[in-house]
């Protein structure tokens, strides 16, 4: 599975650990705001990684959650999907809108292997300092260069180079960012 092979997703093993996620996803959606500390032992206790001074507002859904690592600084909005059956490594200090999607399952085009619910996954990474405006889907495979902005609502369907700016569907490049642009 990590290793972008195919897999079945009703194994029980994913099963199992699909479960340990949805079980320990749900009381964190639930958890209080008040009660920060509890929030931040149940992100790391669901997440693979989550540096330091990080916020994700719930609801949070995932897959499996151990596959996911978050940099420090990192600001998730509520309404976030990030489906690890690969590796999703986001950067340090990156923005992320409402309702952005990460997804790194795949399915065979050809019928009868999807029908026989094969799956495979490719990794998501999202380098540092990178801003997802709200409603961006970031496709299987993708890598996201540090610095870069994907506009509100963008597909990103093949990597972004760092230092630009890329908007639509499927996202494009409308223009680059100088050293002026990045802090």
């Amino acid at each position: 599975m990590l290793a972008g092979d195919l897999y079945l997703a009703d194994d029980p093993e994913l099963e199992a650990d699909a479960l340990r996620a949805a079980e320990l996803g749900e009381r964190y959606n639930a958890s209080s705001v008040t009660d920060l500390p509890a929030r931040r032992a149940l992100l790391r206790e669901l997440l693979g990684e989550v540096g330091e001074d990080v916020v994700v507002r719930p609801p949070l859904s995932v897959d499996y959650g151990q596959y996911i690592s978050i940099g420090a600084r990192t600001f998730v909005n509520c309404g976030a999907v990030m489906l690890d059956v690969a590796p999703i490594r986001i950067g340090q200090d990156v923005q992320i809108g409402p309702n952005v999607q990460l997804l790194t399952p795949t399915h065979p085009l050809d019928p009868e292997p999807r029908r026989a619910k094969w799956e495979a996954a490719r990794p998501v990474t999202i380098g540092d300092n990178v801003w997802l405006g709200g409603g961006v889907i970031v496709c299987p495979g993708v890598t996201i260069g540090a610095n870069t902005v994907v506009g509100a609502g963008a597909v990103v369907t093949r990597d972004l180079p760092p230092d630009v700016v890329a908007v639509g569907s499927p996202a494009r490049v409308v223009r680059r960012l100088d050293t002026a642009d990045v802090p």
